[in-house]
């Protein structure tokens, strides 16, 4: 490089470098940030069923032989009642030995082979959950008798997730307009929303029991209460 050209490069270097610098200590726009909750609740249409069977025998090979049995039965029922291939998950298989425990003179236990327990969990989605009751009650009768347990949800709850965002937000502009009306200032656009956390809970309300039969299992879905919570952070002018 020239020397005549070297001051000139070197200024403006120093001159870019201070700019650099000014925008970094530049102070940030005064801003709020708040936290807005939403919610919206919605019937479900579909249970969720969890089934088990286990069984008790003196050799594995038994007691599997029984479980198999027992849950062959009860596949074949859900199907028979409507519930498709895709809706039936095998959850878990477990194959345990069983002891009896003697105690000694000595204060030990001996432990004693007493023969082996199989258990066997079918996981069901059932979508019409009108045929729940029907469907335990004809489960416990084929031989389920562990691990047996209902909860209910929604196969498409977008529609309920977008109308509590919405309320959500809603919340969070009129909880940051109160709060800049109080300390005097004048709230701005917004420069950031994150969806901070979902949620899913039970609802109970007052909701007709599905029992086909009289000996069904009474069941009660009632909703499904979708929660969001979203931060926003305004901008104050």
């Amino acid at each position: 490089m020239s020397p005549r050209l070297l001051p000139l490069a070197l200024a403006a270097c120093l001159a870019a470098s201070a700019t650099t610098a000014f925008a970094q200590q530049a102070p940030q726009p005064p801003r709020i940030v708040v936290v807005g909750e939403g919610e919206s609740a919605v019937a479900p249409d579909m249970a969720l069923l969890s089934l088990g069977v286990m069984r008790e025998a003196a050799t594995a090979r038994e007691a599997l032989d029984g479980a198999n049995a027992a849950m062959a039965a009860v596949i074949a029922a859900m199907k028979a009642s409507g519930v498709a291939d895709r809706d039936l998950q095998t959850a878990g298989l477990q194959i345990s030995p069983r002891y009896t425990y003697t105690n000694k003179p000595d204060g030990t236990q001996e432990a004693a082979l007493a023969g082996y327990q199989v258990a066997n969990t079918l996981s069901v989605r059932l979508r019409d959950i009108e045929k729940t009751g029907e469907v335990i009650d004809k489960a416990v009768t084929l031989g389920v008798n562990q691990n047996t347990g209902i909860s209910f949800t929604n196969d498409d709850p977008s529609k309920a997730l977008t109308e509590a965002r919405r309320k959500a937000v809603e919340d969070a502009v009129a909880k940051a307009r109160t709060l800049s009306e109080a300390a005097g200032v004048t709230l701005g656009r917004v420069l950031e929303i994150n969806d901070q956390n979902v949620s899913v809970s039970p609802m109970p309300i007052a909701e007709k029991a599905y029992a086909r039969a009289a000996d069904a299992v009474p069941i009660a879905a009632g909703e499904n209460a979708y929660r969001v919570q979203v931060t926003v952070t305004f901008e104050l002018r």
